[in-house]
């Protein structure tokens, strides 16, 4: 078997909070006086129901982790951080997902926010060697509105260089908000050559995923593993280039499947889905990009030659400039015609 952390890809589901290393967030909690709970320090993944009790919890905890970040220099160390792991793991492009509304009291607004995290891109990216792309996301859990005013800034920073925006997405609960309502956000990100980025299909199933796919007209679609509950669906997504950012630690952690083995990852690549394999939070789930590979290996059955498969679908489905996605995937074809 082949090294995966060789394995040249592209890491398309990542949050900004989410990627924070214990180490640091343990640091940064000290820091500022602020007392945490044990769950965010422990080595034990999280593990809730994936009813609202459940999501309930874990929003409590990434709120605690996001609390601990309070300035310029917190947020630039864990951009920094986040780009040397990936690294190390062998991606090749990143693309953040940031709502910078979290970080705007603590620096002057939302603008300076999304500015210092694009800036700390640029240098990350010539530091590590990792192309890197940024998402702004707006919540579920917000107004509109909001997502509108997100949008138009986003708008002002697209582009397709390292610390560009690249994309617009829609997280948090799914139980929660209008979709119909974000459209108009998601128009203004379109019309800026935006890659619609929203969440659907973790929580929820199919029903919603047909509600994002009408309303947001994704381009990629957060986790979207549900949409294996119904074929036609699937089919649709497939045959559109819809890619699926699945991350199977996040639908264990989060009570979606009991095991990683339930996740329908052989049949959403079977369909004929693009789909990027992701980590979302490994503070909380305790489990980077790598071991969503290893899970495809150890628990799919996924040979080196379909792992392959796996990072050139997530190159693809990226925002990279072209110059990037064919050196990565030239880096693919390197990795597989290696002895094993």
């Amino acid at each position: 078997m082949r090294d995966l952390t060789q394995l040249p890809k592209a890491h398309l589901h990542l949050h900004f909070t989410g990627s924070m290393r214990v180490s640091t967030l343990a640091e940064l909690a000290q820091r500022h006086g602020i007392r945490l709970p044990a769950a965010l320090l422990d080595a034990d993944p999280l593990k809730v129901p994936a009813d609202e009790r459940g999501w309930f919890r874990f929003q409590r905890l990434y709120d605690a982790a996001r609390a601990c970040v309070r300035g310029e220099a917190d947020m630039r160390r864990i951009i920094a951080e986040a780009v040397a792991d990936d690294a190390a793991e062998g991606s090749g492009r990143l693309e953040l997902q940031v709502d910078p509304t979290s970080y705007a009291p603590f620096v002057g607004g939302i603008t300076p926010a999304l500015e210092i995290v694009l800036d700390e891109a640029r240098a990350a990216s010539a530091r590590e060697g990792v192309d890197v792309g940024v998402v702004v996301a707006a919540s579920r859990m917000r107004h509109e509105l909001e997502a509108r005013t997100l949008a138009r800034l986003a708008a002002r920073h697209a582009g397709d260089g390292p610390g560009d925006v690249v994309g617009f997405g829609l997280s948090n609960d799914e139980r929660r908000g209008d979709t119909a309502a974000f459209a108009p956000a998601f128009a203004i990100a379109r019309r800026a050559g935006l890659a619609a980025v929203p969440h659907g299909g973790e929580l929820l199933g199919p029903g919603h995923v047909h509600d994002v796919v009408e309303h947001l007209r994704p381009d990629r679609l957060g986790h979207g593993v549900r949409t294996a509950e119904d074929p036609a669906l699937l089919a649709r997504l497939a045959e559109a280039g819809t890619a699926l950012e699945v991350c199977p630690a996040s639908n264990v952690s989060l009570g979606v499947y009991a095991h990683a083995g339930q996740v329908p990852l052989r049949a959403l690549v079977d369909a004929g889905a693009l789909v990027a394999l992701g980590a979302d939070d490994p503070l909380l789930f305790r489990s980077r990009l790598v071991e969503q590979y290893r899970t495809a290996r150890d628990e799919h059955g996924f040979d080196d030659a379909a792992l392959a498969d796996l990072a050139r679908a997530s190159i693809r489905a990226s925002r990279a400039r072209d110059d990037v996605r064919h050196r990565l995937l030239a880096g693919v074809d390197d990795w597989i015609a290696r002895p094993a």
